[in-house]
C-alpha cells in the first residue's frame, strides 16, 4: 500500500502530521502520529546547529477550508452597503463589485470545464505569456457580465457556486493529477491537492481585498491564512531558478506572526528545493510581517513599501529577489 506524509491545516493553529492512503479521496484512513503547534526549532547534535522546520515540505490538504472561507465571503457581501459595492480596491481598476463578480465567475468556469468537461473554444497555450493573456481575457469577460447583477442576485448565485465548488474539491483524490497545473510554481503537471490549495489562495486573497477596501475585519487567522501563505511560498523554487548561486546556498523566509512560519530553501546541483533542515546561519534570511505577506505575493503592495517593512540579513541581493515573487496568474 502506498502512503504519503502530509500536513492537514484545518485545525485551528495546529498541524497534524499523518500518514494517508493517496487512493482514498475522502482520506478516511488517517494514522495520526504527531500533533503539535507548527513551529521551527533549532536542532543541536554536537556539530553545527541546524534550523529545523516542517513548513513547506508536505502536501497542503485544505479542501474543507474552501467551504469555510466562502461562508465568510457570503457573510461579508451581505453586510455591504450599496455605496460599499463601488469602493476602489488594491486590485487595480477593480472595485468591490468587480472582485465579487470575479469570485462568482471563477468557480462557475472551473466547474464547467473541469467537473463537467465543457469547453467551448480551442485555446493554444505555448508560453507563460499566452496563459496570462488568456486568463486575463477570461477574467475581464466574466467580470463584465457579473458586475451587472444586483447584489442580492449575485449573492444568491454565489452561494450556489461556492457550495458546488467546495463539494467538487472535497470529492477529488488529492494525490491524483489535476486538470490544471499550478503554473506560477513552474509545474507542468500538478496534483489535486496543490490545485485546491491554489483555489484557496484565490478565494482568500480576493475576499481579503474586499475586507481591506471596506474596512472590515480580515480573516488572517492561522486556520485560513497559514495554508494560504504556505501555498504562495511553494513558488519559491521556480522563482529562484535563475539565481546564479553555488550549490548548498540556503535561503530562510520567515513570515512573522501567528499565521506565518519559517520556510527553508536550498540550492542543489540543478534546482532549488524546500528542506526540513538548514544551517542556523543561512546565506540569506528574509523576514516579512504577515500583515503584508499576502499583498507582496499578489501584486497588492509596491516594492518600496514592501522593502521598507522587510528585514533582510546576509546576501541582500538574494533576499531582495524574494519580494518579486508573484503567486497569481496575470
Amino acid at each position: 500500500m502506498q502512503v504519503q506524509r502530509c500536513t492537514i491545516f484545518y485545525l485551528y493553529n495546529l498541524s497534524i502530521t499523518c500518514v494517508v492512503t493517496p487512493s482514498d479521496p475522502q482520506l478516511r484512513s488517517l494514522q495520526f502520529h504527531n500533533l503539535a503547534i507548527a513551529s521551527p526549532t533549532l536542532v543541536f547534535d554536537g556539530t553545527a546547529p541546524m534550523i529545523h522546520t516542517e513548513t513547506g515540505v508536505d502536501p497542503i490538504l485544505c479542501a474543507p477550508l474552501l467551504r469555510k472561507v466562502d461562508a465568510k465571503l457570503i457573510e461579508l457581501l451581505r453586510s455591504l452597503t450599496p455605496a460599499e459595492w463601488d469602493l476602489p480596491t488594491i486590485a487595480g481598476a477593480w472595485r468591490v463589485r468587480d472582485i465579487a463578480a470575479h469570485l462568482l465567475d471563477t468557480p462557475l468556469r472551473k466547474l464547467s470545464l473541469v467537473r463537467d468537461g465543457c469547453s467551448v473554444e480551442p485555446v493554444a497555450i505555448r508560453s507563460a505569456q499566452d496563459l496570462a493573456d488568456f486568463v486575463n481575457r477570461l477574467n475581464r469577460e466574466g467580470v463584465a457580465v457579473y458586475r451587472r447583477l444586483s447584489p442580492p442576485l449575485l449573492i444568491d448565485l454565489m452561494q450556489l457556486a461556492c457550495s458546488a465548488s467546495a463539494g467538487f474539491h472535497e470529492s477529488l483524490d488529492p494525490f491524483a493529477q489535476a486538470i490544471f497545473s499550478v503554473s506560477w510554481a513552474g509545474e507542468d503537471t500538478s496534483l489535486n491537492w496543490f490545485d485546491t490549495a491554489r483555489e484557496l489562495t484565490e478565494r482568500w486573497h480576493h475576499q481579503q481585498q474586499i475586507r481591506l477596501a471596506t474596512n472590515r475585519p480580515g480573516i488572517q487567522t492561522p486556520e485560513f491564512y497559514h495554508p494560504v501563505l504556505d501555498c504562495f511560498v511553494r513558488a519559491l523554487p521556480h522563482h529562484y531558478r535563475h539565481a546564479a548561486v553555488p550549490p548548498a546556498t540556503t535561503l530562510m523566509l520567515k513570515i512573522d506572526g501567528p499565521c506565518g512560519g519559517i520556510w527553508l530553501l536550498e540550492r542543489e546541483a540543478h534546482r532549488w528545493s524546500f528542506v526540513r533542515e538548514a544551517p542556523s546561519a543561512p546565506t540569506a534570511t528574509v523576514v516579512i510581517p504577515e500583515e503584508i505577506a499576502w499583498r507582496v505575493f499578489t501584486k497588492g503592495i509596491d516594492r518600496a513599501s514592501a522593502l521598507a517593512q522587510t528585514s533582510i540579513e546576509g546576501d541582500r541581493a538574494l533576499g531582495e529577489r524574494l519580494l518579486n515573487l508573484t503567486a497569481i496568474v496575470g
